[in-house]
């Protein structure tokens, strides 16, 4: 996907974000989430662009020293190309130059594809939330980047 480029979320951003929200989240996030994002004071938002249309798009939160990420997501006709991976990396970059220390994130439990990349990028599973996600009650897996000023991404 050598066309992927990643750009700050905008107000024009919001509609094929709530299309790929809606596919790929049982919980989805709300119209008024994201809008928040467009004016978030610590926050980095951003949304991935292949063939000229957003194909996925996530954020985090700049919380002292720590990049809490917030949201992570890839259009169901884009996902298996590395463009999660990609974004990630991105996110993870733009947390360290913005003296960020580390990274943490919740993810389902039941999500073993993004925890196996979450691994690949050196987080840890660190705590389990028992009955986190609110449409089904299932568990969240929280994870930890530490030393995130020293990270490198993981090779192809």
């Amino acid at each position: 996907m050598n066309t992927l480029r990643f750009e700050p979320i905008a107000e024009d951003h919001i509609a094929p974000i709530l299309e790929i929200e809606r596919v790929v989240n049982t919980a989805p996030w709300s119209e008024r989430s994201f809008r928040n994002e467009l004016t978030h004071p610590y926050g980095v938002f951003l949304v991935a662009i292949a063939e000229g249309k957003v194909v996925g798009y996530g954020g985090f939160w700049m919380v002292i020293d720590e990049a809490h990420i917030t949201t992570v997501a890839v259009s169901q006709a884009y996902q298996r190309r590395g463009i999660g991976q990609r974004l990630m990396i991105e996110l993870l970059t733009r947390a360290r130059d913005n003296g960020m220390q580390c990274s943490t994130l919740e993810v389902r439990a039941g999500n073993v594809a993004a925890i196996k990349l979450y691994e690949k990028l050196g987080y840890i599973a660190s705590a389990r939330r028992k009955g986190y996600y609110p449409d089904n009650r299932e568990d969240a897996v929280v994870m930890w980047l530490h030393d995130l000023p020293h990270w490198e991404p993981p090779a192809k």
